[in-house]
């Protein structure tokens, strides 16, 4: 395998289903991804713009970075020098990421956390990515150590998992040589910080790109389009209901992104959900969420 590169210096900041799950799609986009990585978390809207307009030309594959001994308790990452970056970067991006977390219950042991991640997958690559999604939100917003085996079921329960398979699968080789695989496919590919993208055609012989980094939407477009060799338009977006219905919990700045809204704007159209008692707004630390109500 071989890729150009692009780099990011932490510059500014999928719906189909059924029939079309089956269709082959001609790109395949790996992303590089640690569970305990705030800027990881924040490239979330991104994604979700990303799955909605163009979702139809690429699958998601999510790979646990190998370099997850970043995030562990050491002299240079002292516990208030982690909470005063992940609040920083919760201001900086909208999508809360609360640092008192290392003050307050640090996690103890990043691996069990990357481990769980590869034992949701072994039920599914959807049902790996709803996991992932979950014990983000139970950490960045709930301040929940999501090394713990009690946490993690709860988070496999939440995302609608086998929890007895999943409760299984954590202590299966199956999951510990598929974070093996991860973590070998982050060193083939030369990645070295998260998070970062490699996008491949499938359909052709040709180089990937890699992006390391976050950037603004309009590169991501760019580069899909650049790898698609045409120009498709973006798809039509849902309606901001049945957005929130799909995905359930969402951040402001999420709807902001998707939406091409100001956060502002997107605070009032979500006040007229939670009228409608749609929706409710969940307290966090920087920025809004909020959480469908099923009627």
């Amino acid at each position: 395998m071989s890729w150009k590169s692009l780099n990011s210096s932490n510059e500014q900041q999928g719906t189909s289903s059924g029939y079309f799950d089956l269709i082959k799609k001609p790109i395949e986009i790996y992303i590089f991804v640690d569970p305990l990585c705030p800027e990881c978390w924040s490239l979330e809207p991104i994604l979700k713009k990303l799955t909605i307009e163009y979702g139809r030309f690429f699958t998601i594959r999510p790979i646990i970075s190998g370099n997850l001994a970043s995030l562990q308790h050491s002299d240079s990452n002292p516990p208030e020098k982690l909470k005063k970056v992940w609040d920083h970067t919760g201001t900086r991006t909208g999508m809360c990421c609360d640092g008192d977390v290392w003050l307050e219950n640090p996690i103890s042991s990043p691996l069990v956390t990357a481990l769980a991640v590869k034992a949701a997958e072994l039920q599914g690559k959807k049902a790996g990515m709803r996991f992932l999604r979950k014990i983000q939100e139970y950490f960045f917003l709930e301040k929940h150590d999501i090394s713990n085996e009690q946490v993690l079921l709860e988070c496999a329960k939440k995302s609608r998992l086998d929890v007895s398979e999943f409760e299984k699968d954590l202590q299966s080789e199956s999951a510990r040589k598929a974070l093996k695989c991860d973590i070998k496919l982050t060193r083939e590919m030369d990645v070295d910080s998260a998070p970062s993208m490699v996008v491949f055609n499938e359909s052709e012989e040709e180089a990937g790109l890699k992006i390391t980094g976050i950037y603004s939407y309009d590169v991501y477009v760019k580069v899909l389009k650049e790898m698609l060799q045409k120009d498709p338009k973006p798809s039509q977006k849902p309606e901001l209901e049945d957005f929130l219905s799909h995905y359930r919990y969402v951040a402001n700045k999420e709807i902001a992104v998707v939406y091409d809204w100001t956060e502002q704007q997107a605070k009032k159209e979500m006040k007229k959900l939670v009228l409608k008692q749609k929706a409710r707004e969940i307290p966090v630390k920087h920025g809004a969420f909020w959480e469908y109500i099923h009627s």
